[in-house]
């Protein structure tokens, strides 16, 4: 079978039994090793046959290190900086420091220096919920916070019963 410009045999046949294995499907050993059998020898891009169940291979604990940050995240643009903070939410206000109406149920936040329409994801570093918020207000004025985010963005990410929560946050541009 063709697809795009790949060829794919497919075997309908079902599986083989060992008496039809031919030497062409038998792994080359070294001299004096016992050659293992042909389920043992698949590699993990050869499909499983009918019935066979494998388990995907684990990564070693030696591989377990942080991931890098991306720099095309999906949602939109590339990360210009990083950094992680306390985040809290806000749900009373009239207007915001750019001049538009205060939404609570907005995707949007307070910062006290990023431009107005600065686009940020907000990650939950216990849970790893995210949520992309615009900033349009100033804000918080409490020490150790970095964002005030709205009550929708904050459920986003977290229970409101929690209140304040450490997050990674990547300035999208």
């Amino acid at each position: 079978m063709i697809i795009g410009g790949a060829v794919f045999a497919m075997n309908l046949g079902g599986p083989r039994s060992p008496a039809q294995t031919t030497a062409a499907d038998a792994p080359a050993t070294a001299a004096g090793t016992p050659a293992p059998s042909p389920q043992a020898s698949r590699s993990i891009d050869q499909p499983a046959s009918r019935g066979e169940l494998r388990a995907l291979p684990t990564p070693s604990p030696s591989r377990t290190s942080p991931r890098p940050t991306p720099t095309q995240p999906s949602g939109g643009g590339t990360v210009a900086s990083t950094g992680t903070c306390q985040a809290s939410y806000y749900d009373t206000g009239t207007t915001t420091a750019s001049g538009e109406p205060f939404d609570p149920n907005a995707l949007t936040a307070a910062h006290k220096t990023l431009a107005f329409g600065t686009q940020v994801r907000v990650t939950n570093t216990a849970n790893g919920e995210s949520v992309v918020v615009r900033i349009n207000d100033r804000g918080p004025f409490v020490s150790g916070r970095c964002l005030d985010l709205t009550t929708a963005a904050f459920k986003a990410i977290a229970s409101l019963s929690a209140g304040v929560v450490t997050v990674r946050y990547q300035v999208l541009t």
